[in-house]
């Protein structure tokens, strides 16, 4: 069965990274050629990439959804506000570190050390996560505190350097990736089972939108408080590889660097893990050993898709941004972007999961085939944008300031579980794909066009995430007006035309 299961990940995993796959190597061949060295080594990344994240999403459905149910159900039990705020910041903090995603983005952050974000963004996860178990417990209305947040964010952001605005908003991005999002939407469900009234099940969304709002704020907090020392961003360089033994040897190097990496991170999930069933004996035999055999997973995808990333994937996606933005052509950039946006969000899988969810919610209403057209044409209209900041050095702000507004004010328009749905989405979207390509690839088009990378090329997770939060909330609207129309007329008056009407209504 288990087999199965990692069978149908690595399909999924297949699935996600092979349409960016062909991109770039018909790019290799008509518009940026590669050596051939060049190419082995990213097509060696890809590889890794897959399995990686096959075993990883296998791990962290196999083990974090468990235990976050677990926790959630054993939380609500308890009924001791301190004890439930405390553990939720705890887990929130330890998943973050463990997030793949995050140490993505902390390695493209050269200006920062990679333990200080880490951890600043880990820290905000924790408090947000506590805010929003406070959400669920008081049943505050998701929108109204949304706004609320989102207006104190963008206050600080004035007063944060702008150097870390557009870093501040990627941050929140990434950090509900992989990891920490089974986690914590399974905390969510485990949270809300217990409860008998009817807004249960909706308010077990919106976990993942809180979390990401902490990562912002703490990572502006950083900006007004931390003076991080300049950091000249360059070419990232090719490792110059002739022979496959040169390639297979590169990775063999790098690869105890990142399991070493990957063990400091789980560890403090494994040490919970632990401690949970030492006191409160919730798992039984089978499960335990299923949860470990999980864990066993989650390791070896990880140390598979960090090398896989860094190695091979991320250096050929700034190389070709680079190339492309020196030649004549580089507003070719913006196609180019929003075809491969156009691609990543339609092969994430767990977009695929939500946009089902949504179908099944709305009892067919909105199906998951117009999820997806909207959901991709979304994120490939925000990578084009992202692409046009790059070439232009547009500030940030003339897109994400009329982008919240507009999502927040159609927040109080919707059905609210769409209102869940929407922000949750945004962390779903920006997944591994985006740190992993689309951010080298703005990177390296942003240093050959002559611009500003801390400003310029960062924010384009921040704006893949923003696209669900409209797009989704417009089918929210679409699915209310539908409602509407579905809803009885008032009975028609008898005339002498009723025949006609009979008629009709048979046709």
């Amino acid at each position: 069965m288990r087999n199965e299961k990692l069978k149908e990940k690595t399909r999924e995993s297949v699935t996600a990274v092979v349409p960016i796959t062909i991109i770039v190597l018909l790019l290799g061949i008509f518009a940026v050629p590669m050596e051939v060295g060049t190419t082995v080594l990213f097509l060696t990344g890809a590889v890794l990439l897959i399995i990686g994240m096959g075993f990883f999403q296998l791990g962290a459905e196999t083990a974090m959804t468990p235990l976050g149910e677990g926790i959630g159900g054993q939380l609500w039990g308890s009924k001791k506000l301190p004890v439930i705020l405390f553990i939720c910041f705890l887990m929130g903090a330890v998943i973050t570190i463990a997030e793949p995603d995050l140490q993505v983005l902390a390695n493209q952050v050269e200006s920062i050390p990679n333990q200080i974000l880490i951890w600043t963004v880990a820290v905000g996860v924790g408090i947000f996560l506590a805010v929003a178990v406070l959400r669920i417990l008081f049943q505050i209305s998701l929108s109204k505190i949304l706004c609320i947040l989102y207006l104190v964010l963008f206050i600080i952001s004035f007063l944060a350097p702008s150097e870390f605005v557009a870093v501040a908003f990627d941050a929140g991005g990434v950090t509900t990736g992989p990891m920490t999002v089974p986690f914590i939407m399974a905390l969510g469900v485990g949270l809300c089972a217990s409860r008998s009234d009817k807004d249960g099940s909706s308010d077990s969304f919106g976990l993942v939108s809180l979390c990401s709002v902490g990562p912002i704020l703490m990572v502006m907090l950083l900006g007004i408080f931390y003076h991080p020392s300049e950091a000249a961003y360059s070419m990232v360089e090719i490792p110059q590889v002739e022979t496959v033994q040169d390639v297979a040897r590169k990775f063999a190097r790098e690869l105890p660097h990142y399991a070493r990496e990957v063990m400091t991170s789980i560890f403090p999930i494994l040490a919970v893990f632990v401690i949970f069933q030492a006191a409160t004996r919730r798992y039984h035999r089978r499960q335990l050993l299923k949860m470990i055999i999980g864990f066993i997973y989650t390791v070896i995808g990880l140390i598979l898709f960090l090398t896989g990333v860094n190695v091979g994937f991320a250096p050929v996606g700034n190389l070709l941004g680079s190339d492309l933005a020196a030649g004549p052509s580089k507003w070719l950039l913006i196609p180019i972007g929003m075809v491969i946006g156009y691609y990543i969000v339609k092969a994430e899988p767990a977009v695929q999961l939500l946009n089902h969810q949504v179908e099944s919610i709305t009892n067919g209403t909105i199906s998951a085939r117009a999820m997806n057209n909207c959901l991709s044409f979304g994120v490939a209209a925000a990578v084009a944008l992202a692409m046009v900041r790059v070439l232009t050095g547009l500030n940030i702000y003339w897109i994400i300031i009329p982008g919240y507004a507009l999502a927040l004010i159609m927040s109080r328009l919707v059905p609210p579980i769409f209102v869940g749905i929407a922000f949750d989405s945004g962390g779903v979207a920006s997944g591994p794909m985006t740190s992993t390509f689309l951010l080298p690839l703005a990177m390296g088009a942003c240093i050959s066009a002559g611009g500003n990378v801390v400003t310029d090329a960062f924010g384009i997770v921040a704006l893949v995430a923003l696209a669900p939060l409209i797009a989704i909330q417009i089918m929210g609207l679409i699915y209310s007006w539908k409602l509407k129309k579905q809803q009885p007329e008032p009975a028609a008056i008898h005339t002498e035309d009723e025949d006609e009407i009979v008629e009709w209504e048979e046709e």
